[in-house]
């Protein structure tokens, strides 16, 4: 047989099965998107930080150093966060609920909530409201017991502190007076309660992160981050509503110059115990109550729900741990300054 009669042939075979190409690769997926939105007030606050800083410094805004500081701080600190990828959303994932249907969800159906915080980690909405709050209790605590009493009371037990000289003392107690009085260093005090909010919630958020991941879960930092501030909401609105009535309720010489900046309410077990004699006794059972534990549900389901693979006995771990590390940095203190809260 020649070599013409065999080519045809071979031909005509590869024509008939037809020619299939290889498959090409799958395309790579992309990668998440970062929240460049949070840039630009970052870097306003960063600027207005500075000059305000600077406005301190040559003293023509009053505490400016430290408002100043503070700004540039939580402006870096916006900058830096926002390098740090959001969640990728499942193709089957929720709509986003409004800011309304959160705020008012995580009553009565956090479980919801934070399924959708799961997709879209929402953070704004509860970190003003609880900044606002604490700026409006803060303010008039202060105007109800009165700003000389407050001053006075700290650097009183300042005083009683072994290691603190008495010129330190008493000019804390100028400051302190200069600071609760004066309307620009009460702008300070409220713009570094938004930082203090932010700055601590964002710690917080990695902590609990590192916590999932050790307990074998997964959770992104902005998924973390929304859970805890929706988490925290509830518990500061009723400890802050509750207070700011008990405020005007009961007689200021009945309400403690420091304990009672951060709340009224006395749903603890601190109650059986005084805490002029039994100082760490006193702390430690102030931190068994129905909102502390309401407060610690709700953080273990945040992270339960908020996060990719998070069961919940992982949840549960990384609550309870950080929460009785909070409670032993509480006690350690207490016990190295009993005299403030006696």
């Amino acid at each position: 047989m020649s070599d013409s009669n065999v080519e045809p042939s071979v031909s005509t075979t590869v024509q008939n099965q037809g020619f299939q190409p290889p498959t090409p690769p799958p395309a790579p997926d992309a990668p998440a998107p970062r929240p460049l939105q949070l840039r630009i007030p970052a870097i306003a606050l960063f600027v207005l930080g500075v000059l305000i800083a600077v406005g301190g410094a040559l003293k023509f805004i009053p505490g400016g150093i430290g408002t100043g500081l503070a700004l540039a701080f939580w402006g870096a600190l916006l900058f830096g966060l926002s390098f740090v990828r959001l969640p990728k959303p499942a193709p089957d994932a929720p709509p986003p609920m409004s800011v309304m249907e959160r705020l008012t969800g995580i009553f009565y159906e956090p479980t919801r909530v934070f399924q959708n915080l799961k997709a879209h980690p929402s953070w704004l909405a509860p970190f003003l409201v609880i900044s606002v709050l604490s700026i409006a209790y803060a303010a008039a605590f202060t105007q109800r017991l009165t700003p000389e009493r407050i001053v006075s009371y700290t650097a009183d037990k300042m005083a009683e502190t072994p290691f603190i000289p008495p010129e330190a003392v008493e000019r804390a107690r100028e400051e302190g007076l200069d600071q609760a009085k004066n309307p620009v260093q009460r702008v300070g005090t409220a713009i570094k309660t938004f930082v203090g909010v932010f700055a601590f919630g964002a710690f917080l958020a990695a902590l609990y992160l590192l916590g999932v991941l050790v307990f074998g879960g997964r959770i992104n930092f902005w998924q973390s981050f929304a859970a805890l501030m929706y988490a925290s909401l509830p518990t500061v609105v009723i400890q802050k509503v509750i207070s700011l009535i008990l405020l005007y309720i009961k007689s200021p010489d009945d309400i403690h110059p420091i304990m009672g900046q951060e709340t009224l309410v006395q749903d603890n077990l601190g109650i059986l115990f005084t805490p002029a004699e039994h100082p760490v006794l006193f702390v430690t059972a102030s931190a068994l109550g129905l909102l502390s534990f309401y407060g610690l549900w709700l953080k273990a389901t945040g992270l339960r729900y908020a996060g990719l693979r998070v069961t919940k006995g992982a949840a549960w771990g990384t609550a309870i741990t950080f929460w009785l590390l909070g409670l032993l940095f509480i006690v350690i203190i207490t016990a190295l300054f009993p005299s403030f809260i006696s």
